[in-house]
Parts: structure tokens; C-alpha cells; sequence
């Protein structure tokens, strides 16, 4: 008898060849801001490494010499075999960058607020959702079992309408959002989303994924850059993207790590992260305190891309640019004629976003003829 059970899948990939949505890899050689792509050298505006960290030596020296003394991995969950000294370093580490009293270290930032969400709130609870939340914001609250209800991008009137209307039905209530949108690089009306959550008696969950490292007087994030006090807020975020290393991390109050230590399951059934990527980003802390003119170079680039683009962006005040087009084919267009020109920035398309777009992620590393590149380029297909 023949064996049907995989028979849907071919038919569902040339679905989504046909919807041109259809993704696949492509093998980068080097980091920073120009590197190889399919054997041919451009610069680099596809990728999260903010400051410039992931290439930097010192961080490569500690990753080596950690794993040197420690191994390559760390064999086994924290609570058992896994953890190291030196993952306790880079959770005082982090909660000093973030203000905050303690923080819980996790193998990646998808896993720290699935983690996390899943935690603290369960079927008798509230979440109210932005819309354009991160994925792993979204699977986390499935994951909690409460009822979440999304509230319109940004929207403050709709969420406090919300709960002046649920919130009185649930035990808990968590409000979760990213600080800054991955997909359109605007930022979260973060001092509303806290009075509204003191307000209600709510916790507020906020993503720092592209906030860390970057927004802030020292680079603690929108928490600081807002000036919104740390000791309400569970501040998530990653330390694969201004801190160029790999994993992710939960901050908060000392009873919430405690908590989550004891509850988080991403955390508790998994193998602790390597000793290399701890290293790498304890290195990446101590560069963000002591060198605050990345930051300083990386506004800088920021402010003269914005000024010198040849194409209309979505609202952005992030060092993520997006150059908006009306279907994924126009989209992917631009990006190929634009890897024709030697600038790396691929094409982001629906189910990711709800409208096709070029994203442009700013480095502190770009220099002023990358950027002059990027624009003479983009004047090249803005008739697109």
C-alpha cells in the first residue's frame, strides 16, 4: 500500500513558491560590516550586530579561553550539571546594565519569553498583546494557556479601554510588547504601557530585543531611554544582537528570577548555555559600559542614513530602516538588484510582516562610504 501521509507537503511548498513567500539560506563568509555573500563582497545591512561586537577580538578571546578552561558545552541544565560560575557573572552582569535586582540567563532570547510568559501566567489570566508583537511573544502567551486578546499597533486608547472592560474577569493580567519593533523599527509608547499597568494592578512584560545594548544613556535599553522606573517592569531580551553573542536573558525583581528559576521550564529542561557565548557577552557588557561612543557612532550613522534616503520609510526612531513595496515580487526585486550593487539587505515578506519591505539594519561599524553605497544604490531602484 502506498504510504501517504507526507503527500501535502510539496503541494504547500509550491504554494508558497507561488505566493512568492518561498525562503531559503544563504551562506555568509565573515562578520561586520562588509562580508561575503555567494562569493561576491558586500556591505552588510542585514544584520543585528548593532555595535559591531560579534567580530570584535576581545570577545573572541574570551569565548576561546573559556572554552579552553570550561569545554565547548556546558553539559547539562543549570539545576543540574550545567551551571557555571560564569553564568552567574553575566546575570549580575546584566541585571547591573539593566538596573535591575537580579536576571536569569536562558540558552536563547525565543526561549526566555516563552519561558517567561508561560510562567507567570496560565489559564485563569489575562494577556493583552500588541498586534506586530515578535513571534516568540505570541507563542509563549499560546503557550501560558490565558486568554489573550491583541490590542492595534500601539494603540494606548484600545488597550486601556481593554481593560476597563476585562480586566476585573482574570486573577493576573500581563501586557507584553516589544520596546522596539523588529519589522518596522518604531518604538513602544512605553511610559503610557506603564501608568496604564500601575493603573490596573498588571504586570508589563517588555521585549529588549533591539533596545539592549543601543537606546539609553548607558545602554540599559527603552527602559532607561524612557525613564520609566526598572522595578515594575520584566524586561526580556536577547545577547545575539548588540552584544554579539548567543542567548537570552529575563530581568526583573529578585523574587520574580527566584520564581522563575523554579518555574520557567525553557530554562529549567534545558542544556545552560555554553561557556564560549556566556564569555562573549560578559566581554560585550563590559565594551557597552566602557565605550559609549559605538552607541554615539551608531545614531550618528542612523541620523545621516535617514537624511540622505532617496525613498520614502516607515516611521522608524530605531537603527532599523524600512523601505516599504506593494507586493513580495517588487520587493524582491529591489533586494536583488540591490545585492547586484554589493549591498547584502534581503527582502522581508508576508506571513513575517503584513506588507512587503527592504530592511535595513544600521551598524556603529558602517563607514560613510558604505552608507553613500546604500543611497546611490537605492537612487538606482526607487523607480521600483
Amino acid at each position: 500500500m502506498q504510504y501517504e501521509a507526507y503527500d501535502w507537503i510539496e503541494p504547500a511548498i509550491n504554494t508558497i513558491r507561488r505566493a512568492d513567500w518561498y525562503r531559503s539560506v544563504q551562506a555568509i563568509s565573515g562578520t561586520g560590516a562588509v562580508v561575503e555573500l555567494e562569493g561576491k563582497e558586500v556591505v552588510n545591512f542585514a544584520s543585528n550586530d548593532y555595535l559591531g561586537l560579534a567580530g570584535d577580538d576581545r570577545l573572541i578571546k574570551s569565548a576561546i579561553a573559556a572554552t579552553i578552561e570550561l569545554g565547548t558545552g556546558s553539559t547539562g541544565s543549570r539545576l543540574l550539571s550545567g551551571h557555571r560560575e560564569l553564568h552567574r557573572q553575566l546575570e549580575c552582569a546584566i541585571a547591573s546594565l539593566k538596573q535591575t535586582e537580579d536576571a536569569l540567563v536562558f540558552s536563547s532570547g525565543y526561549l526566555a519569553n516563552i519561558g517567561a510568559i508561560s510562567a507567570i501566567v496560565g489559564k485563569r489570566d489575562l494577556i493583552l498583546a500588541d498586534t506586530y508583537n515578535h513571534s516568540c511573544l505570541k507563542n509563549g502567551a499560546v503557550l501560558s494557556g490565558a486568554t489573550v486578546i491583541d490590542y492595534p499597533h500601539n494603540d494606548v486608547e484600545v488597550l486601556d479601554n481593554l481593560l476597563s472592560q476585562q480586566r476585573a474577569n482574570f486573577r493576573r493580567c500581563l501586557i507584553i510588547t516589544d520596546s522596539v519593533f523588529s519589522m518596522d523599527g518604531d518604538l513602544c509608547p512605553l511610559p503610557q504601557l506603564s501608568d496604564l499597568a500601575l493603573q490596573f494592578n498588571c504586570m508589563l512584560l517588555i521585549d529588549e530585543a533591539h533596545a539592549t545594548g543601543v537606546f539609553g544613556a548607558t545602554g540599559a535599553g527603552c527602559a532607561e531611554h524612557f525613564g520609566v522606573a526598572n522595578s515594575h517592569l520584566i524586561q526580556v531580551g536577547t545577547l545575539s544582537k548588540a552584544l554579539g553573542s548567543l542567548g537570552g536573558f529575563v530581568a526583573g525583581s529578585k523574587l520574580l528570577i527566584d520564581f522563575l528559576r523554579n518555574r520557567a521550564a525553557t530554562w529549567i529542561y534545558t542544556t545552560a548555555l555554553s561557556p564560549a557565548a556566556t564569555a562573549a557577552a560578559l566581554s560585550a557588557i563590559a565594551i557597552i559600559d566602557s565605550e559609549p561612543q559605538r552607541r554615539q557612532q551608531l545614531w550618528t550613522n542612523v541620523a545621516y542614513l535617514k537624511q540622505q534616503l532617496p525613498l520614502p520609510i516607515i516611521d522608524s526612531d530605531s537603527a532599523i530602516i524600512c523601505c516599504q513595496y506593494s507586493s513580495a515580487s517588487l520587493a524582491m526585486q529591489a533586494a536583488s538588484k540591490l545585492k547586484n550593487a554589493g549591498i547584502f539587505a534581503p527582502a522581508i515578506r508576508p506571513p513575517t510582516v503584513p506588507t512587503s519591505r527592504i530592511r535595513f539594519s544600521v551598524m556603529a561599524t558602517h563607514q560613510h562610504e558604505h552608507i553613500e553605497k546604500l543611497i546611490a544604490a537605492l537612487q538606482d531602484i526607487k523607480t521600483l
